[in-house]
């Protein structure tokens, strides 16, 4: 195998011109000069294995970063991300000569990069379990340490042999993923390719051979396919930059891997067009499949359903110039910024105010943090910790749809009730059912990529520790264990106290004020908590995070679902009984409201539950909602009075004309009223979700009986 070209490292002075193309403010640059001249002294003397000044490897880590665009902060501490581990600078000296922030993504960086590694298979969970505790701290911390990596990939020549694939292959196992599923497509690549080189150099070579062999005449064919793209752009007045290449030898490399022949890989080729808007895009492709025959079922619109990492493009596969195929991507410049730096472009768009990005990178660190908190608890090995994150961080990824069309990534295998916990976990805990793709399945059915899931609700639900059986992500065994655990309320209060003080020097404020009697008042009313040990409760238990308790308090910010089940929360008050209706143990005059759960009507054996703040809640005694329950109270229905009560039908029937009417007409003949009715049809069958008032299980009862009269009725329960 050649080794890799020796290029001369970048000098401070090159590096410092591409920097002020980048960071504008010139107090943010001191910090960076700062930065530099203190590890320049701290690694004085000091030579990497290959023979370079030990300063040029920070020095190359921040020249990588600057494809990223991020923040002076970084660059600050891709700079002195060795002085901890190669020097003797201690984190104190850190946080005095620059900053408490500065100081602890330098610490994490160490912290990683300090575990001596082994091929053992307790050794990479356990880097795996430090790369991530250090994501979950500061998401810049794995930018830094994937540029570290890929300068170290870039010369790992200079080391033997077994610790080059003992270092490529905690790249493939760890940082690689890691890396896919925030979106840092760059470093990701470049990544893949320098792996493969090294733990499969034969095959690394024989495509590297066989490209080289027909390189002329493949940039030949792509600077035709452009040329020919460009005219038809220019020709319709559409402004656009186009860029071509050869696949990498890691994408060709899968082809094969996947049992295709050198001469059986067509589209190596690709070109990518660059446009202002998006209508740009469409209409750019409409214009190159005009010209150029699309290859079938190639063609993927990430625009109108973008990835969850919020990446956008237009995918085609055309036949080109000479027959040959050329994958071609469509973007615009800004869903390019995206698709390359993933959270990383955050920091490019700050000054736009890219709320949207913002969100995405948020939402992610979340997740992140949830498989943090998951496997922590209760977990004392490596091994263990590792096991539980394969079905989810590394494993492949299904794309899952709201009925709003907000996509949610999960790993496969998951169930509604992950996709329930990954809206909110409100939605979770009270999960009762779901409908995927207009048809209704139990909540441990395994999701597809591309399903449409809507969750059904109760007030009154609670999780199942049945769950836990089938649930695949960390987020929703995490909740689910949380509901259960009372014995370690004064470690998620203790919890929730740190997460939240943590969260306010963070962000530099004054604990007098945030913690003032006015706020906390206003914290526990937004989020409906009882006091602040109850507050501190749901921030250990992950309800709410400590972030959006003080954007409570200084911009009155609330989570989109919490709005939508508070509306929810506010209309379920008309569910309330007439007085009389029900007779409640030891009163006569309490609020009382039917449980939308199980919805009981009269004549059911029914049970109360005592809520909180919301009087007495009446299920079916074998409601599983409130099994085991201690708040429970003997009620009993009031059968002088002549109220009706919704309940559910669930209803298969054969295909066929006029059903739904004489079903209506049953129920007309029965005095039952239909309140709604969902249908949803399969290739043989049709689907029914009646609900319907009644008043008493007797009139029920002989509604049912009259509908299993009907010829085409294959199956009716009541839900």
């Amino acid at each position: 195998m050649n080794e890799a070209i020796h290029e001369n490292p970048i000098t401070y002075n090159e590096l410092y011109e591409k920097l002020k193309k980048i960071i504008k403010n010139n107090d943010e640059l001191e910090v960076i000069n700062n930065a530099y001249a203190f590890a320049l002294t701290k690694h004085h003397g000091q030579k990497r294995l290959n023979g370079d000044d030990f300063i040029t490897h920070p020095l190359e880590v921040a020249n990588i970063l600057c494809d990223l665009n991020v923040d002076y902060i970084t660059f600050a501490c891709a700079l002195l991300h060795e002085t901890i581990n190669h020097s003797d600078t201690t984190v104190d000296e850190l946080k005095e000569e620059f900053n408490e922030e500065i100081s602890s993504i330098v610490l994490s960086i160490s912290r990683i990069n300090r575990l001596e590694l082994t091929d053992d298979k307790d050794s990479s969970a356990a880097y795996l379990r430090k790369v991530l505790v250090g994501l979950s701290e500061d998401v810049r911390v794995l930018f830094i340490k994937l540029a570290d990596r890929l300068h170290n990939m870039r010369t790992l020549y200079a080391l033997s042999k077994e610790q080059q694939l003992q270092k490529a292959n905690e790249t493939i196992n760890v940082l690689i993923p890691i890396a896919h599923r925030l979106g840092i497509n760059s470093l990701k690549s470049e990544l893949e390719d320098l792996c493969l080189r090294y733990t499969k150099p034969d095959v690394y070579n024989d495509i590297l051979e066989k490209l080289d062999a027909s390189k002329e005449e493949l940039n030949d064919l792509l600077l035709e396919m452009k040329d020919s793209i460009s005219n038809i752009l220019m020709e319709n007045g559409i402004k656009f930059k186009i860029k071509g290449r050869v696949k990498s030898v890691h994408s060709i490399y899968n082809k094969m891997d996947n049992g295709k022949r050198w001469n059986e890989i067509y589209d190596i080729l690709a070109l990518r067009v660059f446009v202002d808007t998006e209508q740009d895009c469409y209409l750019t492709i409409g214009l190159i499949h005009s010209k150029f025959r699309p290859m079938p079922k190639r063609f993927k619109d990430y625009i109108a359903n973008p990835k969850e990492n919020m990446y956008q493009s237009l995918h085609t596969t055309v036949f080109g110039i000479d027959g040959q195929l050329f994958e071609i991507q469509v973007r615009t410049y800004e869903m390019d910024e995206i698709a390359e730096k993933g959270i990383a472009s955050h920091w490019s768009y700050k000054e736009k105010g890219a709320v949207k990005i913002q969100s995405m990178m948020e939402h992610k660190l979340e997740m992140f943090r949830n498989i943090i908190d998951a496997n922590n608890k209760g977990i004392s090995s490596d091994t263990e910790f590792a096991n539980n994150l394969s079905d989810e961080l590394l494993s492949e990824l299904i794309y899952c749809y709201t009925p709003k069309g907000d996509v949610l990534e999960l790993p496969k295998g998951a169930t509604p009730i992950d996709f329930a916990y990954r809206i909110h976990s409100n939605v979770g805990d009270r999960a009762i059912g779901a409908i995927v793709n207009d048809q209704i399945v139990p909540l441990n059915y395994s999701l597809h990529d591309g399903d449409i899931v809507k969750i059904n609700t109760g007030k009154e639900a609670n999780p199942h520790q049945e769950w836990l059986k089938s649930v695949k992500t960390s987020q929703a065994k995490n909740k689910i264990k949380s509901f259960f655990s009372k014995k370690d309320r004064a470690n998620y209060i203790e919890l929730g106290k740190e997460l939240l003080e943590k969260e306010i020097r963070k962000r530099k404020l004054p604990f007098n004020e945030v913690l003032s009697e006015e706020n906390l008042q206003k914290i526990i009313k937004d989020t409906h908590t009882s006091d602040i040990e109850d507050l501190y409760l749901s921030i250990g238990s992950l309800r709410f995070t400590a972030s959006y308790i003080i954007d409570l308090i200084y911009a009155d910010k609330k989570d989109v679902v919490d709005i939508y089940l508070g509306k929810m929360h506010h209309e379920s008050t008309n569910n309330k009984t007439l007085k009389g209706d029900i007779l409640v143990a030891g009163s006569d005059d309490i609020l009382v409201t039917i449980a939308n759960c199980c919805k009981p009507i009269k004549g059911d054996p029914i049970v109360g539950y005592i809520s909180k703040g919301q009087g007495i809640i009446v299920h079916k005694s074998d409601c599983h909602n409130i099994q085991n329950s201690n708040r429970l109270i003997n009620v009993s229905w009031n059968m002088i009075n002549n109220s009706a009560y919704l309940t559910d039908l669930y209803i298969c029937a054969t295909k066929g004309k006029n059903q739904l009417l004489d079903i209506i007409t049953k129920a007309s003949q029965k005095n039952i009223y239909i309140e709604t009715i969902k249908t949803n049809e399969s290739e043989a069958t049709i689907k029914y979700v009646l609900t319907v008032k009644a008043s008493n299980v007797t009139e029920l009862e002989n509604f049912i009986n009259d509908l299993k009269s009907l010829p085409f009725i294959v199956e009716i329960e009541r839900v």
